[in-house]
């Protein structure tokens, strides 16, 4: 049976007691045997770390697949990060672990795609202006000009890069203004299939929202199909994008009960309220460290 310490809902943002400049975040990866927390607990103890939180997630306890979120405060943590690392390296790495060490002051710089619609674009941008998404947006790339003053108006930039017949010529710009400029693409609902080519060179994550319909009403006018089927949920689905259309892991889902009586407007309306909240979870989550991806499965801490 899998054994878990986690069993709640992440929360949206994260809160620490001591200084955000002290805090590190400490993901560990890999076959699970004993000793690891112990391992990792000694280790923060040693510099003199204090443990804000720890999950951790086993597969089988019989040598299954391990997965560990740990969370600490240290006095001058940016100063000491080589020597801490190295301490990782050599008691984790031998060991047969991946692990990865963030600090939590360095904000991750998220790019956001959108088009025409704009109600995940405008989530975003309102919860990063309120501080509760503690994240650098360095720019918002559109195929469409219309979301321009609005963007301009939280102070953020925008691109305006029209996609016509060459899709191609659309990326090698996009891939001009992200490269070396970010370390997250978000798809707010941008209206364009990625090539692969383009994830392959952008080489950072990339993040996508889409209605849970997906696959049974593909295409044009999913809330009138959905109306005309009777369906009594209404879902969305935040996952990271592979080359796989719409079967990259899922990070997070939300669904809402409907009736018989709603419109398809309703449906819709709906729909794009589960989808900004999706989508703004998924990217906090990500953004905090929360999300360990594994094969095409995610866990999230």
């Amino acid at each position: 049976m899998p054994v878990s310490t986690h069993s709640r809902t992440p929360p949206f943002g994260e809160s620490n007691p001591g200084s955000v400049e002290h805090t590190g975040r400490l993901i560990v990866t890999g076959r699970d045997h004993p000793g690891i927390v112990a391992t990792v607990s000694t280790i923060l103890q040693e510099f003199g770390a204090n443990i804000v939180s720890l999950d951790q997630y086993s597969t089988d306890a019989e040598g299954g697949s391990f997965f560990q979120r740990t969370v600490f405060d240290l006095a001058d943590l940016n100063a000491r990060r080589p020597e801490l690392e190295a301490k990782f390296a050599e008691r984790l790495s031998n060991d047969g672990l991946d692990w990865n060490l963030t600090l939590a002051q360095q904000l991750k710089r998220v790019a956001i795609f959108a088009s025409k619609s704009d109600h995940c674009l405008v989530e975003l941008l309102w919860r990063h202006r309120r501080g509760e998404l503690k994240v650098d947006i360095p720019m918002v790339i559109s195929n469409h000009s219309d979301h321009a003053e609005l963007v301009r108006q939280f102070g953020i930039p925008f691109f305006y890069v029209p996609v016509t017949g060459d899709k191609k010529e659309a990326e090698r710009e996009h891939l001009r203004l992200l490269k070396g400029n970010v370390d997250l693409v978000v798809l707010a609902r941008y209206m364009q299939i990625i090539s692969d080519d383009f994830l392959v060179e952008v080489d950072v994550p990339v993040i996508n929202i889409h209605h849970s319909f997906l696959p049974a009403f593909i295409g044009a006018g999913p809330y009138k199909k959905a109306k005309e089927r009777g369906v009594k949920l209404i879902g969305a689905t935040a996952h990271y994008v592979t080359k796989d259309l719409d079967e990259g892991p899922i990070i997070e889902q939300d669904v809402v009960r409907v009736s018989h009586a709603e419109t398809v407007e309703d449906l819709a309306r709906y729909g794009a309220d589960v989808e900004r909240q999706v989508l703004a979870r998924a990217v906090a989550w990500h953004c905090e460290d929360r999300v360990v991806r594994s094969g095409n499965s995610t866990v999230v801490f």
